[in-house]
């Protein structure tokens, strides 16, 4: 299944009882770390992210996504509300080092399968909690998607211009950033569980992941008098970062400008129009919008590649903006060997990305696909006498 590579988590077993893709993400990234994930799922249908289509294109009777976020696990089927298969499941947590669940709060309590009551079975299992505004207040019923996650942080008013209103990032970042610090927290309980034996419980939610992924611009709102965030209405790309910063338009492309000294911009570009703010830099965030639209007229005379010649031997910020396809086709992505190629014995085979992390040097390579619903239940059963 992956290329003989020591990967730090081989021996543990997670048992995925989540669905959809904050829960399923945070399994992935130990799987990619070699924990072996076995998959929890309704007989009827599975993880519902199955039919959540980005496109009309679906492969082996399963949506993309669910094919990039489960990719080389395995796939229990179990009828939660059937008594024998609930036994069937606490028997095999009874051997689990992790469990992970994203149910609405209270839907696991009323199955039984608590943290309380999981520990009474096995003390020594790691928890993990995901939920869509934690475990209590007003919002703790309301339906935990990223996309009203998003609305309810703030975070939409960083993005896009400030005449556009609220603009939505364009991935799920609540679900992503809940899967990772779901998975900084197993970790963390791992560890602590190999110094006094017993397990613990994390949780964590996307409403707290995204407030925690703003930190560094709440804790500027909370300490400067509370003024809220106010986007620049020109190329915008940070609510509180002067001009020049920000993507802007080429003879051909696009080319984004970071942190960048007015003055040795304006030198450089021979833009005599910046003089009554070069020296003045206050007004590189009070006149933002004014600066970067002289910036933006004198980008648009040439190309991209024209401008990069000039500003990167000076060792100013800057890149050109790629699509997927200049990004696939870049030595830069290519020596990254960030994708790789998954098969299903079904025919299914598809092309997706590999794990962010190196270990000693090595990524982790995987050539297993995502499974069918249940498609080990009956090896899982056999294995640990279920």
């Amino acid at each position: 299944m992956t290329a003989a590579i020591d990967l730090p988590l081989t021996g543990l077993l997670v048992v995925d009882m989540s669905q959809f893709l904050s829960g399923p993400y945070a399994s992935l990234r130990l799987m990619d770390l070699g924990a072996r994930v076995i998959k929890v799922e309704r007989p009827d249908g599975g993880d519902l992210s199955r039919r959540l289509y980005l496109s009309d294109t679906e492969i082996g009777g399963d949506s993309t996504i669910f094919h990039a976020i489960n990719r080389a696990k395995e796939s229990l089927a179990i009828d939660l509300k059937d008594a024998a298969d609930l036994a069937t499941l606490k028997g095999l947590l009874t051997r689990a080092d992790v469990l992970i669940q994203n149910f609405r709060p209270g839907v696991i309590n009323r199955l039984g399968l608590d943290y309380e009551a999981v520990k009474a079975i096995n003390p020594r299992l790691v928890y993990a909690s995901i939920s869509g505004y934690g475990e209590e207040g007003p919002w703790v019923t309301r339906p935990g998607q990223d996309l009203l996650a998003q609305s309810r942080s703030g975070l939409m008013w960083l993005n896009g211009d400030e005449s556009q209103g609220p603009v939505p990032f364009g991935l799920a970042v609540g679900d992503m950033l809940a899967g990772a610090a779901t998975v900084q927290g197993i970790l963390a309980a791992l560890v602590r569980r190999g110094i006094s034996g017993e397990g613990s419980h994390i949780e964590t939610s996307l409403m707290e992941s995204l407030i925690d992924f703003q930190f560094e611009v709440l804790t500027t709102h909370l300490n400067d008098g509370g003024r809220l965030p106010k986007r620049s209405d020109f190329r915008s790309a940070h609510a509180y970062l002067s001009a020049p910063y920000g993507v802007y338009q080429t003879k051909d492309s696009y080319l984004a400008l970071a942190m960048t000294p007015l003055p040795k911009l304006a030198d450089l570009l021979e833009l005599d129009e910046l003089a009554p703010y070069r020296d003045m830099p206050a007004t590189w965030f009070t006149a933002r919008d004014a600066i970067k639209r002289i910036i933006a007229a004198k980008l648009a005379t040439e190309t991209t590649d024209h401008w990069l010649s000039i500003l990167e031997p000076a060792d100013i910020w800057c890149a050109k903006v790629l699509n997927w396809e200049e990004l696939l086709q870049s030595d830069g992505f290519k020596v990254l060997d960030m994708l790789q190629t998954v098969n299903r014995e079904d025919g299914v085979s598809i092309l997706t990305t590999r794990s962010p992390i190196r270990v000693n040097g090595k990524r982790a390579k995987f050539d297993r696909a995502a499974p069918r619903i249940g498609e080990h239940s009956k090896a899982i059963r056999k294995e640990f006498g279920l």
